[in-house]
């Protein structure tokens, strides 16, 4: 197929008819595999892991005295959100977003392993939001969103744990797939450009052609007070999308690179730089309005991926080139209300980890399904890609590595036997959900 200059497209639709014509498009969406059956599966095997997370669930609650759905919890995915200053080769005259890093340090807080380099925003998303893993999906379903979701008549995810879901992007609101797959997941209410719900506050900076981040927030703060019990919040930000070599900010000198990469533009890394700044102030205006609203708000805060601007050798700096950055802050109200933060198994984590990570920050009660995913987090080393491989296409699922907290590489092999039955535990409720006979998906509300 490739040597006919196939250019296998999934996120995008419509983009892919056009680059590769409509037949070969639709060849490319029939031979997907969405997943390998694990050894084992029946509904038998699936009832017995309900049952045993459900034992889980009970003894993990019985240290938690919060309801998730009573909390307000956001989930803002950064575009492009990574420091340049972990790079090999980059220096910067002075740190870039001096009150995130504080943020990280002072909170629950670290790397995030992301799935993708220079793209991949709604695979992270989608693992985010659903405590699956894309590893675990076969190299033939890069882009869950456009591939998967809409073929399934349940879709899980956190969003469904609250009376109320909405999600904000200020930008198109089709691309990936997003409006109907926020319906999927039980997100009522979608504001985007052009939607029904406007983006309000509009602002952009200098001659940045995307809606500014203080805009994103801005319209979350709106969200937060015109709405009184516990809700979930999606944000993708757009302010940080590239290009990034069109000079777009001002004033640049002050975190601009000193030294870069070889095959590293430095004006890109120059006006990457300048744009996170921004984000980094906008962040501060933002945790400075929620510490004063009187009711529980936890924000998970994560980058999606590095932006591809960096010349280093995947093979050498893979690991580093996959580093990004999050945090979990509560506000002021909801730490007098049992939210805490915690350091142990902080320092990597994944967006699958999220669910869990943001249940246990609330001290919130957990279903088995969370129990689970809890489980994952804090057994498991990091499940992500192959991260001295994959690239922009996600095209190297089930190739499965690990990241220990101290950002050591291991393969499955080198897991312990407990692990591998927790993995294989974990991989069984995922292939149930999206490939299988849906024998857990009720019980999973």
């Amino acid at each position: 197929m490739t040597s006919i200059d196939d250019q296998p497209m999934f996120y995008n639709q419509l983009s892919g008819a056009r680059i590769n014509g409509p037949l070969l498009q639709f060849m490319n969406n029939i031979d997907v595999t969405v997943m390998v059956k694990p050894a084992g599966y029946s509904q038998q095997t699936m009832t017995a892991i309900v049952h045993k997370y459900h034992l889980d669930a009970q003894q993990i609650n019985r240290q938690r005295t919060n309801s998730f759905s009573k909390q307000t919890i956001i989930f803002n995915l950064s575009e492009s959100f990574a420091n340049p200053q972990r790079v090999p080769g980059v220096h910067l005259k002075s740190n870039p977003v001096p009150y995130i890093t504080k943020l990280s340090k002072q909170n629950t807080g670290g790397l995030m392993i992301s799935s993708g380099y220079g793209g991949g925003t709604a695979n992270m998303e989608y693992m985010a939001l659903t405590g699956f893993a894309l590893t675990n999906f076969s190299p033939t379903l890069p882009t869950p969103y456009t591939q998967l979701v809409n073929n399934l008549k349940n879709n899980p995810s956190i969003a469904q744990q609250f009376k109320s879901a909405i999600a904000i992007h200020p930008y198109n609101g089709a691309f990936y797939n997003r409006t109907e797959v926020y319906r999927k997941f039980g997100i009522d209410r979608f504001l985007y450009l052009g939607s029904k719900y406007p983006i309000r506050h509009q602002k952009k900076i200098d001659r940045s052609p995307y809606l500014s981040d203080q805009t994103s927030y801005q319209n979350v703060l709106d969200q937060l007070t015109n709405y009184h019990g516990g809700r979930f919040i999606n944000l993708v930000t757009m302010q940080n999308h590239f290009p990034y070599n069109q000079h777009f900010y001002n004033e640049i000198s002050k975190y601009q690179a000193t030294k870069v990469s070889a095959g590293t533009d430095k004006s890109s890394v120059n006006d990457f730089a300048t744009g996170i700044h921004h984000t980094d102030e906008a962040m501060k205006q933002f945790i400075t309005a929620i510490d004063q609203i009187k009711k529980p708000i936890t924000v998970v805060f994560y980058g999606d991926h590095l932006p591809e601007i960096y010349g280093n050798e995947m093979t050498k700096d893979g690991l580093k080139l996959h580093e990004t950055d999050y945090f979990i802050y509560s506000n002021r109200y909801a730490r007098e209300h049992g939210a805490r933060n915690y350091k142990q198994k902080t320092a990597y984590v994944a967006p699958n980890d999220f669910i869990a990570m943001a249940a246990k920050q609330t001290n919130s009660k957990v279903n088995w399904y969370q129990a689970l995913l809890t489980r994952v987090y804090e057994q498991l080393p990091v499940i992500t890609e192959d991260v001295q491989a994959s690239g922009n296409v996600n095209a190297y699922n089930s190739n499965s590595r690990f990241i220990t907290q101290k950002g050591k590489i291991l393969k499955e092999n080198q897991l312990t036997k407990k692990q591998k039955t927790l993995l294989h535990d974990y991989r069984l409720v995922q292939y149930d959900v999206t490939a299988g006979k849906h024998y857990v998906v009720k019980t999973m509300k």
